[in-house]
């Protein structure tokens, strides 16, 4: 599925001279609102009077360190200062990482444009390279992820997992002092950062499904800012982005938070959608797992039936379970 390619000779014509893009502070998210800013340059023919800027916000996810985000707030504690300054207008558009996105957006808020998703495969950092499998009994992983330590867990029980919160560099400078033996990450975050050589393993969707939205960049934007939107609209990459609605879709019918070990994976086919999703027990040893494919332009509805028929064969008992 492709743009028209209307849009891509799109040019600016707003009364704006100034665009200011909302990021996080860290490497990998300056990164990431590089690659928007460069390709609405592109897109748009940007000529050098015109500027998209980099505004870089600190979140309280950014600056408590400590803990897992089930306990101190949830997802939301990424993007609420950012969400903030896009409802009062101190930024005009905000980069996010699919993944870190509540389902529930702030009210007057919306996603304007998904780009090309990258690989949304998560990647084990060990010591001295060893594949999981290897790793020795009672390792200690570092992840802070519901999603990865049930998963974690089903395939090796016997593993310690350390809860393992920061950016990218801090968690790999834990693995670098000794305080865990391996570390699983999003393996697109690598890449972005240049980092892909210090991959051990690259778990595949069968052993570690990926979280809902991995691998995939949304810019959001104000709902009634129409300029903006028709930006993003030329960006907008019409497969990941039904991809990720299919996705977002089914952890929504299923209430899902970061409190629950939940994942999910999109992929498309010719004309056709095909959808796997996975909820755990937090120790991995209980599961439900079901697929769901349709048509491209039912995406949501298709993520929303699998959530539904997920959560009813889960049952109350399981849903309290996995939260706790």
């Amino acid at each position: 599925m492709h743009n028209s390619a209307v849009w891509a000779t799109a040019q600016i014509t707003g009364s704006r001279s100034i665009y200011r893009i909302g990021t996080r502070g860290s490497a990998l998210a300056l990164y990431q609102a590089g690659l928007v800013r460069d390709r609405l340059r592109a897109t748009h023919a940007l000529t050098a009077d015109d500027a998209v800027e980099l505004v870089p916000i600190r979140t309280t996810g950014d600056r408590v360190q400590t803990g897992l985000l089930a306990e101190i707030g949830g997802k939301g504690l990424f993007t609420k200062e950012i969400d903030e300054a896009l409802l009062d207008g101190r930024i005009d558009l905000a980069v996010h990482s699919l993944k870190d996105m509540e389902t529930r957006l702030a009210a007057g808020l919306e996603i304007g444009c998904v780009l090309p998703r990258e690989d949304p495969r998560d990647a084990l950092v060990s010591s001295g390279g060893v594949p999981l499998a290897n790793l020795p009994r009672g390792a200690r992983v570092g992840t802070a992820s519901p999603r990865r330590t049930a998963q974690l867990l089903r395939l090796r029980p016997d593993l310690s997992i350390v809860a393992t919160r920061g950016n990218v560099d801090t968690r790999l400078n834990k693995l670098a002092t000794g305080e865990v033996d391996a570390l699983v990450l999003a393996l697109c975050g690598l890449e972005r950062l240049g980092k892909r050589d210090i991959v051990s393993e690259i778990l595949s969707p069968e052993r570690m499904l990926p979280a809902v939205g991995q691998g995939a960049l949304a810019i959001e934007c104000r709902a009634d800012d129409a300029e903006v939107r028709r930006l993003l609209a030329a960006l907008n990459d019409m497969a990941s982005a039904a991809c990720v609605a299919a996705e977002r879709a089914m952890l929504a019918a299923l209430d899902g938070s970061c409190r629950a070990p939940i994942a999910g994976l999109a992929t498309i086919s010719g004309d056709r959608l095909s959808l796997v999703a996975l909820f755990l027990s937090n120790d991995g040893k209980t599961e439900r797992r079901g697929r769901s494919e349709g048509a491209i332009a039912d995406a949501v509805e298709l993520g929303t039936d699998l959530g539904m028929r997920l959560r009813e064969a889960a049952g109350r008992e399981f849903a309290l379970g996995a939260r706790n």
